[in-house]
């Protein structure tokens, strides 16, 4: 995936801290399913993509 948004960014998008988009990106935590839906919408993909469910 090479979408050009900050941590930053999209955590102002989804109103929630960068701290949490961090977490998510590390693997330590998971968004919830509103805030998925959210980070879908931003990024163009489909939830079993960014879940790493699919590999398309």
């Amino acid at each position: 995936m090479q979408n050009r948004i900050s941590q930053i960014e999209l955590a102002k998008k989804c109103n929630v801290k960068q701290s949490c988009v961090s977490k998510w990106e590390r693997g330590a935590t998971l968004p919830d399913a509103e805030t998925l839906f959210t980070i879908c919408e931003i990024l163009h993909e489909s939830a079993d993509y960014l879940l790493g469910l699919k590999d398309y």
